[in-house]
């Protein structure tokens, strides 16, 4: 996917500020981010979107959740509380083609969300 802006940063192509990697899943710090924290996590392995997971691409959606976790407590917004959200397609806001979670907190966040 050498079109794919995330493959790029993972491949290390394109620079990012890092927040945890490991051989599944990079998370780095959006570039616009709408809260305090905002965190995004994705999986090395390409995936497009919600649409596009199939049955054996479970475990790393979990795994995705499990980092989320991780990173909440390391960044001190796990006990007042975060939101993690995966946007699928246009009409919900996926401005990249490559499934991620996003990690949102540090300060009250409004519901509906928009």
């Amino acid at each position: 996917m050498t079109e794919c802006l995330f493959c790029k940063i993972i491949e290390k192509k394109i620079p990012a500020k890092i927040a945890y990697e490991d051989d599944k899943v990079l998370a780095f710090h959006d570039i616009s981010p709408k809260a305090p924290v905002h965190i995004l996590i994705i999986p090395k392995k390409h995936i497009s979107a919600v649409n596009e997971l199939t049955d054996q691409d479970g475990e790393i959606i979990g795994y995705l959740h499990l980092i989320a976790k991780k990173l909440a407590k390391e960044n001190k917004i796990d006990k007042s509380g975060f939101r993690l959200v995966i946007n699928n397609g246009p009409d919900a806001g996926q401005a990249v083609g490559h499934i991620h979670l996003h990690v949102l907190g540090g300060r009250k966040l409004q519901w509906p969300p928009g």
